[in-house]
């Protein structure tokens, strides 16, 4: 097995023992989240990014390594394994260039070079290869001389009746040569995308304006500026036959570097004879090839940015700050059909179901506010949550109206929650399984409500492609992208803890160690002997062994349990740790002493952490009981804030040029941010109306989630667009609240492409 340790430290810019660590815990089948948060001391306190970069790096490297190995056979089988090749093989580090080292020798269907190599025609070839230099063996003066010199391979039983026919074989196999050749498609690639303009237009077909492409109608940019999501876009628009888009390149200067290159001859006819196969090398082969794997990177990249963005969206929107587990009236709205609404008390748990009817007539209307009266009365509501989809601004004008007619201290809440993907968990298997007799209407009412209450435990139910805040997520590697969001979704459950005796089988399946299956024995295990009293209960679960419960247990709390630290980040491997410190301190945890009066009294005698630590503890986790300590079963997520929309913006034609909102941010892509002000229609921030100064990353300024105040730019009713600013009328920007990273493991922000550096 080759050593990767070396490389990886070198790029990484890692010690080699953190290397070796990591790697050598990941093959032991420990997770990510786990390494990151309890063997800070073997890694040198590696990051979740950091991990899961060394994780894929490795992974790739593993795979460069496997291939270099099939490829250096292939080609000694063949005998054509050179030393200097092999040496050029074992120091490549891109497969694009590995696999140029590997194309001459690669099996391939039959060419034009390989008929002529059939017709006998390759010792031809390497006679005029010979000639080609500035001191040839013989010289050839005249266009008859070369002819003359084919003539020895006419064969009529193979094929070839003519010298010329000779010729343009021979010229097959060396315009084939000189294609695959590494070093050349390395310099024309180079000089492609250092001077190519991609330019697009839209087909006649298709009149002006009637498009979702027409930025791209008559559409140049340099190659080396395109934004990620542009390309995707022209993707699409190729894909869907709405547009063409080439690359346009300084061609003249690609072939006179590929004839100053391969031409060593002075004799005019066999230079002209260069020239023209050199010509056909470039058009029919190198170009093409190139152009597509030019193609290739740029839409990895474009793919790797979008996902990337995807990914950190998607992080913001499941760590949002949840509104708490308080009693919950859930409201999706309707016109035609009524409102469906939905009771939720304080664990999740469905209690009651009604369909009101408050925009039909006038004493439905009033029905409908004596209902919805009745129900905050009775199950004394705390929260109204509120779809934001069709009738939800009529149906949260409604709903303040009601809640205006209440006691001042009796007054719920009142909140729009954003519907995208709960009509998707409404109808999947999950929202059957657990309301198998709910119409998917009242199973949609009710995850509106859930994820005002917890949207971590909540969404993690539903694809997360179905949440609705990707960037051309169709478009993209399908197979890259889930993995991805599974890491974030797994990332971001496991940062915030599970609460074992609430949680679902869906949210306890992303928990560290676990999987769909235990999952689901925890489950039937809780629902047969009733709430978890402590931690190693666990291990009384079917198929929960040892490794699984050491993966898992730190992340899964109880509350009011036996043990106050099972409602805390602290591993039970450190229980004796923490006992010890109560046997220093004369306390005794399971019965007077809470986790603040062990901090407390450690404080106050003085002692040092330092008398704790021994091979395996060191500072870093001494550090993380102290802070699980301070606040056990703390919720690391924010303060729960949203957004108050102004009641007299209903529709897009309430909204007025310079007119003042607030708003929350749906979706942030690498040309701006989306922002809810509550019309039906999301305006769009464009990244120039986000301050007064440059700023290359929408994400550096907003975040999914936010309450951002923004003003009216432009309204496009035909189009249903709108323009926002996150910049006042007086011409300086806002100043918005941007809360801190909500975890340490935040995905970098996006960077320019790296030139002749993609994975």
């Amino acid at each position: 097995m080759v050593n990767l340790t070396p490389a990886l430290a070198t790029e990484l810019r890692l010690q080699p023992w953190q290397i070796d660590n990591a790697l050598q815990l990941l093959s032991q089948g420990a997770t990510i989240p786990f390494i990151a948060r309890y063997r800070k001391e073997y890694t040198g306190e590696m990051d979740e990014t950091q991990l899961r970069t060394l994780h894929d790096r490795h992974q790739y490297l593993t795979e460069l390594h496997d291939r270099k190995t099939t490829i250096l056979k292939a080609i000694a089988d063949q005998n054509k394994l050179t030393p200097a090749l092999e040496q050029a093989i074992l120091q490549c580090q891109q497969k694009t260039e590995l696999e140029d080292l590997y194309l001459p020798y690669r099996p391939k269907r039959r060419t034009r070079a390989t008929l002529a190599r059939e017709k006998g025609l390759e010792p031809l070839a390497q006679t005029l290869s010979q000639l080609n230099q500035k001191h040839p063996p013989q010289t050839l003066s005249t266009p008859g001389d070369l002819e003359a010199l084919a003539q020895a391979y006419v064969n009529p039983e193979l094929g070839v009746t003519q010298p010329q026919e000779a010729l343009q074989g021979a010229a097959d196999i060396l315009a084939e040569t000189i294609a695959e050749n590494a070093a050349l498609r390395s310099q024309i690639r180079a000089l492609m995308e250092r001077s190519g303009q991609l330019r697009s237009r839209i087909k006649a077909t298709f009149p002006e304006g009637s498009t979702k492409f027409e930025l791209y109608r008559n559409y140049t940019v340099s190659l080396k500026k395109i934004a990620p999501h542009n390309f995707l876009a022209l993707l699409r628009g190729q894909r869907e036959e709405i547009l063409d888009f080439a690359l346009e390149f300084d061609e003249p200067q690609a072939l006179a570097t590929l004839e100053s290159q391969v031409i060593q001859t002075r004799q005019p006819v066999l230079k002209s004879f260069y020239q023209t196969l050199i010509g056909d090398a470039f058009q029919r082969l190198m170009k093409p090839s190139l152009t597509n794997g030019i193609w290739a990177d740029y839409k990895d990249w474009a793919d790797g940015e979008s996902i990337q963005t995807f990914e950190a969206n998607l992080r913001e929107l499941l760590l949002a700050a949840p509104a708490g587990m308080q009693p919950t009236l859930a409201i999706d709205p309707g016109l035609r059909t009524g409102c469906k609404v939905a009771v939720i008390d304080p664990t999740g748990k469905f209690l009651h179901y009604q369909a009101i009817f408050p925009h039909q007539s006038q004493g439905q209307r009033q029905q409908a506010a004596q209902t919805l009266s009745q129900l905050i009365q009775t199950y004394g509501i705390a929260l109204i949550a509120i779809g934001n989809g069709t009738a939800g601004r009529e149906t949260d004008r409604f709903v303040a109206e009601v809640l205006e007619g209440l006691p001042q201290d009796h007054r719920p809440i009142k909140v729009m929650v954003s519907e995208a993907g709960a009509s998707v968990y409404s109808a999947s298997e999950v929202a059957i399984a657990e309301f198998p007799h709910l119409d998917v209407t009242v199973r949609g009412a009710i995850s509106i409500g859930r994820r005002l209450q917890d949207p971590l435990a909540e969404l993690v139910k539903i694809d997360p492609k179905s949440i609705g805040v990707g960037q051309y997520q169709h478009d993209v590697d399908q197979k890259k992208l889930k993995q991805k969001l599974e890491e974030t979704v797994e990332s971001c459950v496991n940062y915030v803890g599970v609460d074992l005796n609430t949680a679902s089988k869906e949210l306890l399946t992303y928990v560290s160690g676990l999987n769909a299956g235990v999952a689901g024995n925890i489950i039937a295990y809780r629902n047969e002997n009733g709430a978890f009293r402590n931690r190693k209960s666990l291990l009384k679960v079917p198929k929960l062994g040892p490794k699984a419960f050491e993966q898992c247990a730190g992340f899964l709390r109880i509350r009011d349990g036996d043990n106050a630290l099972d409602n805390t980040g602290v591993h039970p491997e450190r229980y004796p740790l923490v006992e010890q410190m109560l046997r220093d301190l004369g306390l005794d945890l399971r019965t007077s002493a809470t986790p603040q009066t062990v901090l407390k009294n450690l404080n106050l005698q003085g002692l040092s952490l330092d008398r704790y630590t021994s091979d395996t503890v060191g500072e870093p986790t001494l550090r993380d009981i102290v802070a699980e300590l301070e606040k056990p079963g703390r919720d690391p997520r924010a303060q729960f804030t949203y957004a108050a929309f102004r009641a007299e913006v209903q529709t897009l034609g309430d909204l007025q040029v310079g007119m003042e909102l607030e708003g929350v941010i749906t979706n942030v892509a690498n040309f701006g941010a989306f922002v809810d002000i509550g019309v039906h229609q999301d305006g769009l921030i464009h990244v120039s109306q986000m301050g007064d100064r440059f700023i290359s990353d929408p994400r550096s300024v907003v975040k999914v989630g936010q309450v951002v105040k923004v003003w009216v730019l432009e309204v496009n009713p035909t189009l249903k667009r709108i323009s926002l600013s996150l910049k006042s009328p007086q011409g300086s920007a806002a100043t918005q609240p941007h809360p801190s990273p909500s975890t340490p493991a935040q995905s970098p922000r996006s960077k320019p492409m790296p030139k002749r550096k993609r994975s």
